[in-house]
């Protein structure tokens, strides 16, 4: 089986598999018990929820052993299928990474309780005071693929803004979820919170998706991370709202005024530091006016750091080592080690590139002159732009949010890192003093 499709294995369709009494029994007790939960943890106060996170902060540090021996399961059976390349990094715990989960957990207890924060409020003429108020959205489904990290990341984040949630990874990453998972129900049992605010669903079954995704009775919101394939069903197939989250073809534009060491420095953290992320650069444009003096320093460290290139005519006329540049390339998410590289004109022409092939996940421009990164900044629509940083930024636990449960492209309610007030509606709270409405 190769990578493909076993990055695919949550987006397969299975309109041709008969429907499963006792899955759909199973699947509506999970949701039967999020509700429950939901209403629970909404007035729950937030030192009993953070008691819960650190808790399972702790458990996850005491089973340490026994989720990496999961996930070598995990990580041992993809490769028996022929998994390799960025989806196994993705998969792949490590002693540190377990670590960065607990602390994970123990950063996102540390931030502000975003249940009953007060928006904005202000007095009517007629004496009525208004408030704006953040509240719980109440049970969020959560679709991933392959990264056993999400189990901690979502569970914690739901958590802490007073929702409960229904897991459903991939069955590549099962064991070192089911593992994790553990630990996030020790952490509510510690606490006195009922398990049903972090559920996963207990079959590896893809039917379970499809029901998931038509749970409208008992399910607000669906999350969902991973491949196009998969966030492609989850859009086309949801009955629930859902937090767009699309492929993160990311770009670096690198303008004439940029500093020729920081814009190799960004290039290639951007693109090398971890291929496998949503975060990493795929493509590099490099204005025409910069093509003398910053296109082979450039190119010379990233092939230095391993990387392929692939260059359009006038990229290759300079830099002979890149290979062919086919239209595909401009809008492909390799995450691999290989960038695509074209020559743009100007500020207008990397804005017009990212507009025709981006995702609006997140692009940067490395550049000195003022008017051209303000230009850029208003210019290019992404859920997150930057200025002389690597793209590999675009996350929440570098945003300060602790963590997150992904970055979001669409427009509506949240975009760019998911973290604990994205997963937060609000209500209006009207306080009067005997008015009538004339």
């Amino acid at each position: 089986m190769t990578m493909a499709q076993t990055a695919t294995d949550l987006s397969k369709t299975t309109a041709a598999s008969p429907a499963d009494d006792g899955l759909q029994q199973t699947m509506t007790a999970l949701g039967r018990r999020a509700k429950a939960a939901a209403a629970v943890l909404a007035e729950t106060p937030a030192g009993i929820k953070n008691k819960a996170l650190l808790g399972a902060a702790t458990a996850l540090r005491e089973r340490r052993d026994a989720i990496l021996v999961a996930n070598e399961e995990d990580v041992e059976a993809a490769r028996a299928r022929g998994t390799k390349g960025a989806f196994l990094d993705r998969l792949t715990l490590t002693d540190a990474g377990v670590e960065a989960m607990a602390r994970g957990l123990e950063d996102i207890a540390a931030l502000p309780d975003p249940v009953g924060e007060v928006i904005a409020e202000w007095t009517r003429p007629n004496g009525l005071r208004i408030q704006r108020v953040r509240t719980p959205l109440g049970v969020i489904g959560v679709i991933y693929e392959s990264r056993p990290n999400v189990t901690a990341d979502a569970g914690a984040l739901c958590l802490k803004a007073g929702n409960a949630v229904i897991l459903r990874g991939g069955s590549e990453s099962s064991r070192s979820s089911r593992a994790i998972h553990d630990c996030l129900q020790a952490g509510l049992r510690a606490a006195d919170l009922p398990e049903g605010a972090i559920q996963i669903v207990p079959t590896t079954d893809r039917a379970a998706v499809g029901m998931l995704l038509r749970m409208a009775d008992y399910v607000d919101v669906i999350v969902p991370r991973g491949g196009k394939s998969l966030i492609r069903r989850v859009q086309e197939e949801s009955r629930v709202p859902v937090f767009s989250h699309l492929e993160g073809l990311c770009h670096v534009y690198i303008h004439p005024s940029a500093d020729v060491a920081m814009a190799c420095d960004i290039a290639v953290n951007a693109k090398m530091r971890r291929t496998g992320i949503c975060g990493a650069a795929e493509t590099l444009l490099i204005d025409r006016a910069a093509l003398d003096t910053h296109l082979v320093p450039v190119l010379d460290a990233l092939a230095a750091a391993g990387c392929t290139l692939r260059g359009d005519e006038e990229v290759r006329a300079r830099y002979p080592g890149a290979e062919a540049a086919t239209e595909e390339d401009w809008a492909t998410e390799y995450l691999d080690s290989i960038i695509a590289v074209r020559a743009v004109d100007g500020v207008e022409g990397a804005i017009a590139h990212i507009r025709r092939y981006g995702s609006q996940h997140t692009d940067s421009i490395v550049a000195e002159d003022a008017a051209a990164v303000e230009r850029f900044l208003n210019g290019v629509d992404s859920a997150i732009v930057m200025h002389n940083a690597s793209t590999q930024y675009a996350d929440g636990g570098e945003f300060g949010m602790g963590a997150e449960i992904g970055i979001a492209t669409g427009k509506m309610h949240a975009r760019g890192p998911v973290g604990v007030e994205q997963l937060t509606s609000f209500k209006y709270v009207v306080r009067g003093h005997g008015q009538t409405r004339p």
